[in-house]
């Protein structure tokens, strides 16, 4: 068994084989939503007032763009890429990771609902279901079976400790 710098066991150098790149699976939902609004258009009945709308869809923009970006500089600062398509260098448990093991994730979640919400999009919302499906099964859980294969326990005790989502 190799050990990495951090001193945690590797024991795997490949990658979660994800499905698609995360950020691509968001942005085609996002794209598809607002192609759906124009060919299906459906009523957009969230609360009514534009103002309220923008006000909610505005404050989900920027919890998510926050936790995201918590979630990459946790990673940054660990020396280990954010791209699922590179391999994992460290088990990053500290920080907001420490709070939820996809803060990334969630994060791109709320901006994605943020934009559903501000732009008035009813597709892109009734669109989150299956991105979440898409999400946790083509992606989360690759990179868990993927983290578990390459830091053993270690992996195992804080998957144990730290909820996936929230």
């Amino acid at each position: 068994m190799k050990m990495d710098p951090a001193g945690q066991q590797v024991n795997d150098t490949g990658t979660a084989g994800v499905i698609v790149r995360p950020p691509l699976i968001f942005l085609a939902a996002l794209l598809l939503g607002f192609v759906l609004d124009r060919m299906l258009p459906l009523p957009f009945v969230f609360l009514g007032i534009d103002l309220v709308n923008w006000i909610i869809g505005g404050s989900l923009i920027l919890i998510g763009l926050a936790l995201a970006a918590a979630g990459i500089r946790n990673f940054s600062r660990a020396g280990t890429p954010v791209r699922s398509i590179k391999p994992t260098r460290a088990l990053v448990t500290a920080g907001i990771h420490g709070w939820t093991r996809n803060p990334i994730y969630l994060g791109k979640f709320l901006l994605y609902g943020g934009i559903g919400i501000a732009a008035r999009s009813p597709w892109t919302l009734i669109l989150t279901l299956p991105l979440a499906i898409t999400i946790r099964y083509g992606v989360v859980a690759r990179e868990e079976t993927y983290l578990e294969r390459r830091f053993g326990d270690a992996y195992r005790d804080y998957k144990a400790r730290v909820r996936r989502w929230l």
